[in-house]
């Protein structure tokens, strides 16, 4: 395993790290969680992330339960957590969700710790912005949450360009926490934001990546190719939305071209996918998921595989995925 930088931060993260969206509560309990997060650890990977929402706070008790079994120092793992959406089972209060107001950020930080049985969280996010609250109002209450001792680190996840400038900027203006890292959506279908939108941004202000959805929701492992398969993510009821885009024909057939490249290279397509989303030098660690201890596995094989990915390689891999990148 190799460790890079979060940005300009000092804190170094595995390239590859494991993520609980989906999975955790609905597909993993306790014992399969802290069996997986054991042979993550047992790899190399020090990087855990979550986020409130995911299956409504338990994601975050399955995890921290998972911890507290391992027993594993505090200092060998870096944990994250996500807020905005709230928990769907607290209620539609107006002030329980869909917001990144001071009142909700301070009590949301205290369940996520509650939950996780952790004094502090390594990294936070605001999961994604808020229209309707000041971005000042946002950044100030980030940064009291770490002031305060509860989180090391704060980002954002999804936010434009735009306004991570407008809250690093209101950060420096007030001496108060900069936003250090933000977590966006990338993999060989989806990159703009990434590799264009962001430029300047990782050389000005030291931006961080912590990237998702490495394998667009499992299209890139080929499953989807005849369909949708039953047991899959993409038959699984909440996650309908994501049909559309995982039978998209043109994409398939290019993850079909994919193939026999992932198979030169002595790899799955999975690990492909993933080697290539390692190989942006401005990515601090790719966020895999996983349901089995082989999958888990698999993924980690990626890293095998992107020492094989020789500017040949990568213009071969360029040539069938970039026509069809953010279409």
């Amino acid at each position: 395993m190799r460790y890079r930088r979060l940005g300009r931060a000092g804190l170094r993260v595995s390239e590859l790290s494991l993520g609980s969206w989906v999975t955790y509560h609905t597909q993993v309990d306790v014992n399969a969680a802290a069996e997986m997060i054991a042979a993550a650890f047992d790899a190399g990977v020090n990087f855990l992330d979550n986020a409130e929402a995911y299956a409504g706070g338990r994601s975050e008790e399955v995890m921290g339960q998972a911890l507290k079994r391992l027993g594993t120092p505090r200092l060998n793992y870096v944990v994250s957590t996500k807020f905005y959406w709230g928990l769907d089972r607290q209620g539609d209060a107006v002030n329980r969700k869909d917001t990144l107001n001071r009142k909700y950020l301070m009590q949301a930080i205290e369940g996520s710790l509650r939950r996780f049985g952790l004094e502090h969280i390594d990294l936070i996010y605001c999961h994604r912005p808020d229209p309707h609250t000041p971005i000042e109002e946002t950044v100030r209450a980030m940064s009291d949450i770490i002031t305060q001792g509860k989180a090391l680190y704060w980002g954002t996840s999804e936010w434009s360009a735009a306004d991570i400038r407008a809250a690093w900027e209101i950060a420096e203006r007030h001496h108060l926490h900069k936003p250090a890292m933000e977590q966006p959506q990338y993999h060989l279908f989806h990159r703009k934001r990434v590799e264009h939108d962001y430029a300047r941004l990782y050389e000005e202000i030291g931006l961080g990546l912590t990237t998702w959805s490495p394998l667009a929701s499992g299209l890139l492992t080929g499953k989807y190719r005849g369909g949708i398969p039953e047991g899959s993510r993409g038959s699984l009821e909440n996650m309908a939305f994501l049909r559309n885009g995982l039978t998209d024909a043109a994409k398939n057939a290019a993850v079909a071209q994919l193939e026999p490249i992932a198979a030169e290279l002595g790899g799955s397509l999975a690990q492909l996918a993933i080697a290539w989303a390692t190989r942006n030098p401005h990515v601090s660690t790719v966020i895999t998921g996983a349901s089995r201890i082989a999958q888990l596995r698999e993924n980690l094989g990626a890293l095998a595989v992107a020492e094989r990915l020789t500017p040949e390689v990568m213009a071969r891999i360029e040539e069938i995925a970039a026509p069809l990148a953010d279409r």
